[in-house]
């Protein structure tokens, strides 16, 4: 029975170290098997262990095996697993070489809580560039920095900048000027000078009489024209819209101002005009010219005396004004905006010209 329980123990013992070392598993890989003369490649080392060990990496300063040099070492990247029970730490060693061969790797040694596990052994295949060693006269020198060739592309940014900078600098200058006079601002407004009632209707009747548009047999335009020549002086002589008003209206109302002979005339004239635009009535070559006068009689008669010895407006005035303070807030405003676009621009040509140049 003792035996038996010694032999048991044994067997227990070398079954727990076995699940020990297994618990942790370290694998080597390289990103690229083959390589040219002096091109870089990736080592990557990863050890699976359990969350509460440690690993030790090994530290290469210069070289893994004679002919491989390690050009940097990564800091090791770190990954937890199983819900936090488990470990992934994944080490990169940036290597090249400048001799062509196949080089062997031997296993790398991690240590883990004082235990020391290896990788598999990894090859590496490092080619060298081929060399036409039969015609050496092909083989040149470094060559001499060559002249970019001249393309309008590269200048049109500098040509509209500059361009657009010299107008904005005249403005510019003008602004900073402007507000530094601080002069009064001078307009002068042109004033059409109104015309009394009856100069208006007289300069109207004149207009039509020298088209003489009835002797085309234009009958209904020129009666048209007329009227609305009288209508017009009628507004504004008596006050009432006579441009709305009908033919018929238009007397009854004259007529409350005036006496029945001093526009029976006026009457004859619309009754006149009535037929011709509405019954295509063709009136007589004098009886157009006898409303023509009957119109001008009428405007003399009734226009008031006043308006003879009335002065003509002024056909300009002038206004001085001082600046307002919105005023010089826009130009200082305007010469601020202006000063950050030309700087902008010029040392975006600057820039350019230096790029173009170096």
């Amino acid at each position: 029975m003792k035996r038996n329980f010694v032999l048991i123990s044994l067997i227990c013992l070398l079954f727990v170290d076995k699940v020990i070392a297994q618990s942790v598993t370290v694998e080597a890989k390289i990103d690229s098997l083959q390589i040219w003369i002096g091109e870089q490649a990736k080592l990557q080392l990863q050890v699976a262990m359990d969350a509460k060990q440690k690993a030790v990496f090994p530290l290469y300063t210069d070289t893994i095996v004679r002919g491989i040099e390690v050009v940097e070492t990564a800091k090791p990247d770190t990954q937890y697993l199983n819900n936090r029970q488990r470990l992934l730490i994944t080490q990169e060693y940036t290597i090249t070489s400048f001799d062509s061969a196949l080089y062997y790797i031997p296993p790398i040694p991690v240590t883990v809580d004082g235990q020391e596990y290896k990788s598999k052994a990894l090859a590496l295949k490092v080619y060298s560039m081929p060399v036409d060693t039969l015609h050496p006269e092909q083989f040149f020198g470094q060559k001499t920095v060559m002249k970019a060739p001249f393309a309008w592309e590269d200048w049109y940014g500098l040509m509209i900048c500059s361009f657009l900078a010299i107008p904005l600098l005249g403005l510019l200058i003008y602004l900073i000027i402007r507000i530094r006079d601080n002069k009064p601002i001078i307009r002068k407004i042109k004033v059409e000078p109104k015309l009394p009632p009856h100069q208006a209707a007289l300069k109207e009747i004149e207009r039509i009489k020298g088209e003489k548009i009835w002797q085309k047999g234009h009958s209904k335009e020129y009666y048209t024209e007329l009227t609305d020549a009288l209508r017009t002086y009628i507004k504004d002589r008596f006050g009432f819209n006579a441009l709305e008003m009908t033919s018929s209206e238009i007397i009854e109302k004259l007529l409350e101002i005036k006496d029945k002979n001093a526009i029976a005339d006026l009457k004859n004239l619309f009754e006149t005009a009535d037929l011709v635009k509405f019954a295509k009535h063709n009136p007589l070559m004098n009886e157009n010219d006898a409303n023509l006068i009957n119109a001008i009689d009428f405007i003399n008669d009734t226009k008031q005396i006043e308006e003879e010895n009335q002065k003509p407006q002024p056909s300009e005035i002038t206004i001085v004004e001082k600046r307002s303070l919105r005023t010089k807030v826009l130009l200082a405003g305007g010469i601020v905006a202006l000063s950050v676009t030309l700087v902008s621009i010029f040392i975006y040509i600057g820039i350019q010209l230096y790029e173009l140049f170096s």
